[in-house]
This record gives structure tokens, C-alpha cells and sequence, in this order.
């Protein structure tokens, strides 16, 4: 076929974007005024480092990751637990559960952890079926307060979280397990559970950073995570904003451990799908 001779003297150009130069061109004169400003900031950044690297900030860090996973490991059992009575056909525990979530997620979380630390103001003591007894305020120290209340407000989150991914789950391979003759338990733990983690990982991970922030809300009851041991620090030498940042770097670190530890865990319950 001949080549049209009005087609042959005709210039390709290439469509210009100018409006993602001009965005980005903004983007960059915003980035560089920030810099600017934070350059001439009173803050002595030299001073960054070894706040970073102090004995209290580290002891805050241990204190906030341990108790991050504890909370959340404790949430991630319960949830479970309450999302499979959700699910029960005993209306009783389906509204037992229904209660449960909507009395954790519904009060703030900082309330929680002042009500359980505040726990010794309703119960002078603790007793445990007349076999042990002791003082509340023994046993309700700052840690448990902060662990009770954050782990109970996460575990109603994530017993919806658990009841999202159950129901994901096609109800006739429950059904194809039956006839098979696996038990209810087994058809949970090996057909259910393992197709639902792949839509329980994402929020789980999003929830545990949050977590991880969250603990900072113990620091209003004296608890030593590294808010507290930040304004420790800063109550001594008033170096409050490098104390701060240095807090604020750990938490970058901390944060994108567990990021990238959910990348790893979604990865492995998302093989075999279609990326």
C-alpha cells in the first residue's frame, strides 16, 4: 500500500504535561521553604543524636514497643474470640459480642486508660474467687492500666476486622469441608482462617501502627514510653524540641519495622492471587 504523501513531511510531538511541571515545581518550592525554615529554627540539631541514643529515651523505646505488642497480641486473641461469637447461632454470646464491641470502640481510648488506672478509687482490693487478694492499686499499676486500656479498644476493632475477613470466605467451601467430614474446628483453621488473612493482614497492620502511636497516651499516667522520657529529658536540660525530634525518629524507626513487616506477611498469605 503506498504511503499517503500528505502524511509524510508530518512532525511527531510529544503531548506536554505542563500541568504535573508546574505541580511539581510547586511541590519542590515547598520543600525547599520548609528546609529553609528549619535550617534557621532555634533547635540545636547537633544535640539530636545524643538524645537519641539516651539512656532514658532507650529504656522509653523498650517500654513502647513491648507494650505495643503485648496490647495488640492480647487485642488479636480476644478479637478473634469475639468476632467467632458474632458469628455464634447462641443469640445470647451474638449479643454479648455485639455489646462488647460496642462498648470498647465506643469510649475514647485515653478515657479507658484513666478509668483502669483510676480503678482503686471504686475497688480497694482484688479478689479472686477468696483464693487471692490484693490491693488494686498493686496490682493496676500504670502498665496494666495502659495494657487494659488500649488492648481492650483494639481487640473490638479487630474482632470486626476478624468477622470482615470470616465473612470474605465463600460460605460453600465451609460447606464443601463439611461434607468432607472436617470438624467446625478444622475447617476454621484450615480453610477459613487461611483465605480470610489475607484481608485481616492489611487493617491488623494498619491497627498495630497505630498502636504503636497510641501508646504515647500512657505518658498521661506517668507511664515511661517515649513521650515521658522526651519530656523527661527536655525537664532537665529545656531542650524540649531536640528531645522531641529525637522521640519523633524513633518512632519513624519503629513505624517502618512494622511496615515492613506487614509488606512481608501479606506477601506470604497473598501468594497464589493475582497481583
Amino acid at each position: 500500500m503506498a504511503a499517503d504523501p500528505r502524511t509524510d513531511d508530518l512532525t511527531v510531538v510529544p503531548l506536554r504535561h505542563w500541568g504535573r511541571w508546574v505541580g511539581g515545581a510547586v511541590i519542590l518550592a515547598l520543600l525547599g521553604a520548609l528546609t529553609w525554615a528549619l535550617a534557621g529554627a532555634r533547635i540545636d540539631y547537633a544535640a539530636v543524636p545524643g538524645f537519641f541514643t539516651h539512656e532514658i529515651m532507650l529504656r522509653g523505646l523498650v517500654n513502647t514497643v513491648v507494650l505495643a505488642v503485648v496490647a495488640q497480641a492480647g487485642a488479636i486473641v480476644l478479637g478473634v474470640g469475639i468476632a467467632l461469637l458474632r458469628r455464634s447461632p447462641n443469640p445470647v454470646a451474638r449479643w454479648f459480642a455485639a455489646g462488647y464491641v460496642w462498648l470498647f470502640r465506643g469510649l475514647p481510648v485515653l478515657l479507658q486508660i484513666l478509668l483502669w488506672f483510676n480503678l482503686a478509687l471504686v475497688f480497694e482490693h482484688i479478689s479472686i474467687f477468696g483464693l487471692y487478694e490484693e490491693k488494686t492499686n498493686v496490682l493496676v499499676t500504670a502498665f496494666v492500666a495502659a495494657l487494659l486500656g488500649l488492648g481492650l479498644n483494639e481487640s473490638a476493632y479487630m474482632a470486626e476486622i476478624v468477622r470482615a475477613g470470616l465473612t470474605s470466605v465463600d460460605h460453600g467451601q465451609v460447606e464443601a469441608a463439611k461434607a468432607i467430614g472436617m470438624t467446625p474446628a478444622t475447617t476454621l483453621r484450615r480453610v477459613v482462617l487461611p483465605q480470610a488473612m489475607r484481608v485481616i493482614i492489611p487493617p491488623t497492620g494498619n491497627n498495630f501502627v497505630n498502636m504503636l502511636k497510641g501508646t504515647s497516651m500512657a505518658s498521661v499516667i506517668g507511664f515511661l514510653e517515649l513521650i515521658h522520657a522526651a519530656n523527661n529529658i527536655a525537664s532537665r536540660n529545656l531542650q524540649v524540641m531536640e528531645t522531641l525530634l529525637a522521640a519523633a525518629a524513633w518512632y519513624m524507626v519503629v513505624v517502618s519495622l512494622a511496615s515492613v513487616g506487614q509488606h512481608f506477611l501479606e506477601r506470604y498469605y497473598g501468594r497464589g492471587t493475582v497481583r
